[in-house]
């Protein structure tokens, strides 16, 4: 008998269909292909298709199966004009052929309509859309949304979080430990011997929700391997040997890469010392071949992880998350302020460096066991962004991870407390925070800022580390921006300023700015909070 996955869609009408005729630029052209007879192990048969662009350039990418005999292409084009296209493969029905379309010019009401998905910035550190605009990633994580949500939800979900100013969701896409399988109770794959099988039914509900993503204007980062499982291994990252790990990561890359996402291979992983780095990196070589097209890939850490010198000289590697997590007590505001992303950001060759799970609102506090509120969700956001470069960073709330309906503990995290439901997660005040955030950073040249630990050295750090004053300065010296998590008080140098310095508070839960002091360029200037709670302070060279 054959497997149940490869029947599902063996209905199929035979020869070939065009889905998507002329597209815009930064959009998702797609063409069917029928092969020759229904392949036996799907995944191991991957078509090559060589699209020529405008110009000559040539760019390779994957086919991908889709039941029965049916095998599909997805390409974004990244310029305008005619496209060619020609397929390899070793089945006689799909060898040889050829096909073109048109990619017309960009249209579209967002960001990624306008100027294209995000690639890595010339410096490398940072995002810029591929028409060389920065992109500032401000993620959401809805681990188990994609997979749980009914179409209306997602798209009432996706159209709030773009009203945020969100760019980005951070999901998952198999089956894994808090989301055994979608809302019809199908999962992604079951392992049959040697081969991974799939089921294409599973994923054509998921091309729907990946598509919303990006038609809301957000950048999909879904997980391919979620790397840490159960007793009932269902994980894939953690259950299946390299070989299977990466034909299933693979077939998720053919799927979905058109859809301008950024990829998470593994997801909260223990990839550190050598034999899981080894592991890894065969996955991670396996997955994304060279010759290939690739969108940027990176892999999510577990709690308080620093794996990266195993992988820095990776080619397939081309930014660096970590997972700072829910924590509160001294060690782990240290971990933030002098580890994780200020260490990564100093490995070469450089790379973008983001916290993708800092403290989630409403998630209880590790050391506390109390909820993480809105104060500590903006600390750690704070904390991480001035510590490297600035490239962005993650937010979660306790109820929408997990897609909670009915407040309750999610499923295998019992020391996480009980989440809300998702709706009333949406407008915490972290939420409206991260807005701020955005808001703040976008009246800066926030991708010129590197750490700049001197300027708040004459601020010393208390016993419980509830004062430390992370900082960050423009390579010409002429802009500062500070963050004061609870300080009363605080003293700065800034002597480096020469002829004085502009200052101006700013409210980090509002964005506001207060009016701007005059400062001296001295080495002990202090200056006196303009109220309780965290505060920014820019500062600007007098001219």
């Amino acid at each position: 008998m054959r497997p149940l996955f490869l029947l599902a869609f063996a209905g199929i009408a035979a020869g070939p269909a065009l889905l998507t005729a002329n597209v815009p630029v930064y959009q998702v052209y797609e063409a069917e292909f029928q092969a020759s007879k229904a392949p036996e192990a799907p995944l191991l048969m991957r078509p090559r298709v060589i699209f020529t662009q405008p110009g000559g350039a040539e760019a390779a990418v994957e086919a991908f199966w889709d039941g029965g005999a049916s095998y599909r292409v997805r390409f974004q084009p990244l310029r305008p004009g005619v496209h060619t296209y020609r397929v390899q493969s070793e089945d006689p029905g799909l060898d040889g052929k050829t096909g073109q379309f048109t990619a017309l010019r960009a249209a579209g009401p967002t960001a990624l309509d306008q100027h294209g998905p995000p690639v890595i910035s010339e410096d490398r550190r940072h995002f810029v859309h591929v028409s060389g605009q920065p992109w500032f990633w401000l993620a959401d994580t809805a681990w188990n949304g994609a997979l749980l949500a009914t179409r209306e939800e997602w798209e009432e979900y996706l159209k709030i979080r773009a009203a945020q100013r969100f760019t980005a969701v951070q999901l998952v896409m198999p089956q894994w430990r808090a989301g055994r399988a979608d809302e019809n109770g199908r999962i992604a794959f079951r392992v049959n011997g040697d081969r991974v099988e799939v089921d294409p039914i599973f994923f054509r509900r998921m091309d729907e929700r990946v598509a919303a993503v990006r038609r809301a204007g957000l950048v999909p980062v879904p997980v391919m391997l979620w790397a840490l499982s159960s007793r009932d291994r269902e994980s894939p990252g953690a259950v299946l040997p390299p070989a299977q790990a990466a034909q299933l990561a693979r077939y998720i890359n053919a799927r979905y890469h058109a859809y301008s996402v950024l990829w998470m291979l593994g997801g909260d992983g223990n990839y550190r010392g050598e034999e899981n780095a080894a592991r890894w990196r065969e996955i991670g070589r396996l997955t994304f071949p060279p010759g290939l097209l690739r969108r940027p890939v990176t892999m999510h850490p577990g709690g308080m992880h620093e794996p990266w010198e195993f992988f820095k000289d990776e080619p397939w590697l081309d930014f660096l998350t970590y997972q700072s997590g829910h924590g509160g007590d001294a060690r782990k505001w240290q971990w933030q302020a002098y580890r994780g992303p200020a260490l990564g950001w100093r490995l070469e060759p450089p790379r973008p460096v983001i916290d993708a799970e800092p403290n989630y609102e409403g998630h209880n506090s590790y050391q506390a066991g109390v909820p993480i509120d809105a104060a500590a969700v903006r600390r750690a956001a704070w904390y991480s962004l001035l510590a490297a470069p600035i490239a962005g960073v993650s937010y979660g709330a306790h109820g929408v991870w997990p897609w909670i309906r009915q407040k309750s503990v999610p499923l295998d995290h019992p020391r996480s407390g009980e989440a809300d439901p998702w709706r009333e997660c949406l407008n915490y005040p972290g939420a409206a925070h991260m807005k701020a955030l955005v808001e703040i950073l976008d009246r800066l040249p926030w991708h010129q800022l590197r750490p700049d630990a001197p300027l708040a050295a004459p601020t010393p750090v208390d016993e419980g580390f509830t004062n430390y004053i992370p900082a960050a300065k423009t390579p010409d010296g002429s802009l500062a921006l500070a963050y004061l998590p609870a300080n009363p008080t605080a003293v700065f140098d800034l002597s480096s300023f020469e002829k004085g310095v502009r200052a101006a508070f700013i409210n980090p839960r509002s964005g506001e700015r207060l009016s701007a002091m005059d400062l001296p360029a001295e080495s002990q200037v202090t200056v006196k909070a303009p109220g309780p709670g965290d505060w920014l302070l820019l500062f600007e060279r007098r001219r």
